[in-house]
């Protein structure tokens, strides 16, 4: 009966692909199977050419670093993460984070990881926007990849201008000193999986490392869902 009113309503209300706007059959959600397969893949732990990865050599001791997908302008990519950050769409953003989870499995190079955290919003960003989009791609890599995930003890201590449209100095200048850790304790001794939605400078990554680097112990990797190719 719920298949038949679905189909019923889909007559008057298709859903449709957020990408390429084709009607979505069967189970289907939010993106074609088409779109889905055709994704700009960065696969950046799955070769040597791992150029995310570069982005912090000599400026971060990070154990491993991946994104999934490739960022360009006027990209595939743009397109989902514009859905995910200013359209709410929070539904793809864990099946994004599903994908992640899946890429991160694959790589094998995350094996170790003990506890996943999202990189934190303002409060009031947040409300406004009504979720963290990290923390949606989070819930959705522990079902593929599953581990625990830290909420609450990374926070961001200061609201920031928008990052976009600023040069890595800028980037730099405007993040620091945003981010601070409540408490260390659980943190000690583990390896530790950041999850951010899109990697450009690598700014945000590293006010992050800033906050969490004297703790006991730690080890610090990071993913995201996309990296940008535009910088």
């Amino acid at each position: 009966m719920s298949s038949f009113i679905r189909n019923f309503i889909e007559l008057f209300f298709p859903r449709t692909c957020c990408v390429c706007g084709a009607p979505l059959v069967g189970d289907e959600a939010e993106l074609c199977i088409r779109c889905l397969l055709n994704l700009p893949e960065a696969l950046t732990s799955l070769n040597d050419n791992n150029f995310v990865e570069k982005r912090f050599i000599g400026r971060l001791p990070i154990e491993h670093c991946t994104a999934l997908l490739l960022y360009k302008r006027g990209s595939d990519a743009q397109t989902i993460l514009h859905q995910i950050k200013y359209y709410g769409n929070e539904k793809l953003a864990i099946i994004m984070g599903r994908q992640l989870g899946l890429h991160l499995k694959k790589s094998g190079l995350f094996n170790d990881v003990d506890l996943i955290m999202p990189v934190p919003l303002h409060r009031s960003k947040e409300r406004k926007r009504g979720y963290n989009q990290s923390l949606r791609l989070c819930q959705g890599i522990v079902q593929t990849f599953p581990r625990p995930i830290v909420i609450d003890n990374l926070v961001r201590i200061q609201r920031t201008d928008s990052q976009t449209h600023k040069t890595r100095l800028e980037r730099l200048d405007n993040i620091k000193g945003v981010f601070a850790v409540k408490d260390p304790e659980p943190l000690k001794d583990k390896h530790l999986l950041l999850i951010d939605d899109v990697i450009t400078t690598g700014a945000t990554t590293e006010a992050c490392w800033t906050a969490l680097k004297g703790i006991e112990g730690l080890r610090i990797s990071i993913a995201a869902l996309a990296v940008s190719g535009d910088t």
